[in-house]
């Protein structure tokens, strides 16, 4: 089969912790600046620039902007996470047709010095949204 320009539209993930959402940016040449998600299970420690553990009696922390630069070319997955984004903590819905749950957003590659089980172990996640 032949595979269209989309079916290859793969995203390139980078942690502008730099950026102070609240402040605004430019818009990067290509791209997009996100924000306003939630880390569940797992900080970002930005002197470190990766995932870290949570702190004590911290359930959720603010994920730093992140820039979304559409490519081509497939993310490594070394010195990555793979994190699941959800609209909302509850982490279920109904399945799609697509297999996926209606409450699944994306997978967004997070930096990390440790690997993938690490992370899933403690069930982190991104959330679009924190239960009122």
């Amino acid at each position: 089969t032949v595979m269209s320009h989309i079916d290859r539209l793969n995203f390139h993930y980078t942690v502008m912790s730099h950026i102070d959402a609240k402040k605004g940016s430019p818009p990067p040449e290509e791209g997009c600046y996100i924000y306003g998600l939630y880390l569940d299970g797992c900080r970002w420690d930005s002197q470190r620039e990766v995932l870290g553990e949570s702190e004590p009696k911290v359930l959720y922390s603010e994920v730093p902007v992140i820039w979304l630069k559409p490519t081509t070319m497939a993310e490594p997955d070394v010195g990555v996470y793979e994190s699941p984004v959800y609209r909302t903590s509850a982490r279920k819905g109904t399945l799609s047709t697509t297999g996926h749950s209606t409450n699944f957003v994306l997978f967004i590659m997070m930096p990390s010095d440790k690997p993938q089980k690490h992370w899933i172990k403690r069930g982190v996640a991104m959330l679009c949204a924190l239960d009122d």
